[in-house]
């Protein structure tokens, strides 16, 4: 079991980009400037293999907003939105140039492969992904970065799978799994953010993998300080230049003023979880002796004390 005293490490900002660039190389690329502009650590994208992940019957199928949609059936839509290995591996080089570290989640084997051998330092497994044992294998055995797990629509016992799978063989998870408290909706309210979920996960799991995040998909930035109070180093939010544009993701994600100001409150929460060095903290002996009863009054307060005893 994890103890209950929280080591709390400086906090990471993940700027999920994911699709929000609606298939252009330039906005994603602006968007990663904007994530380093913000404070962002991270600025991260999607990968998928439309026609690996999909069923036929899904692929075929016209997309559940049509309003949202980038294509005539849900597979054009999903193929629209991808960008080549050649242009995530231009993504990244423009991460490095800019001081950003660069990541994306992968969705299927393909795509982790393909992920993989761009040799970025993280790589995210999204919560419809975390059961994916050959892509996870991949991941596991070919790669040699951290991998960040997300718990969305998971029990228990899927999270109980996914960390021993990654226990087992090159896995290493201790060293190299971040998992994420989630719930998977687009916007959550806040009574689903379900946030003592963290000290559960901290409790079973905090112990046997490197570190715990959260990927919030709510309204505002209070809910991250508070996940981050509760232990999770690493925090996503998905990222946007206009919440207004289409797509699925763009109204539950920050633009980058709220971005910033995430990064901001998170490291002033940083410096603030720290136990007092001395009693008397050295700002506050010249409001003791100018304030407090019984030091600025010493004399005659020492005198009352004595009378009050007589």
């Amino acid at each position: 079991m994890a103890s209950d005293e929280i080591e709390y490490q400086e906090p990471h900002v993940i700027a999920e980009i994911g699709c929000n660039h609606m298939g252009k190389f330039e906005v994603a690329k602006e968007l990663l400037t904007l994530a380093k502009q913000s404070g962002a650590t991270v600025g991260k994208f999607q990968k998928r293999c439309p026609k690996e992940l999909l069923t036929k019957e899904q692929y075929e199928a016209p997309h559940p907003n049509p309003h949202n949609s980038y294509g005539d059936t849900y597979g054009a839509h999903r193929e629209f939105l991808e960008l080549d290995v050649e242009q995530h591996r231009a993504l990244k080089q423009h991460c490095d140039d800019i001081g950003l570290l660069y990541s994306c989640s992968v969705w299927d084997t393909t795509s982790a492969k393909e992920i993989a051998s761009l040799e970025p330092p993280l790589i995210k497994v999204g919560s419809p992904s975390n059961q994916h044992w050959e892509m996870q294998k991949v991941l596991r055995d070919e790669y040699t970065g951290m991998v960040h797990i997300s718990t969305g629509m998971t029990t228990k016992d899927e999270i109980e799978k996914i960390v021993s799978f990654w226990e087992q063989g090159k896995g290493d998870a201790k060293n190299r799994v971040v998992l994420y408290n989630c719930t998977s909706g687009y916007p959550v309210p806040f009574e689903d953010v379900c946030l003592l979920e963290l000290k559960l996960l901290r409790r079973r799991f905090g112990h046997r993998v490197k570190a715990l995040g959260f990927s919030g998909h709510h309204l505002g930035i209070s809910v991250d300080i508070a996940a981050y109070a509760l232990g999770a180093t690493w925090n996503e939010r998905h990222f946007t230049k206009d919440r207004t544009w289409r797509g699925t993701d763009h109204a539950a994600s920050l633009e980058p003023a709220g971005l910033s100001k995430l990064c901001r409150d998170l490291k002033a929460a940083w410096k603030c979880m720290r136990y007092k060095e001395t009693d008397i903290l050295p700002l506050e002996q010249a409001q003791r002796a100018k304030l407090k009863w019984g030091c600025y009054n010493a004399d005659g307060a020492k005198k009352t004390a004595v009378e009050d005893r007589v």
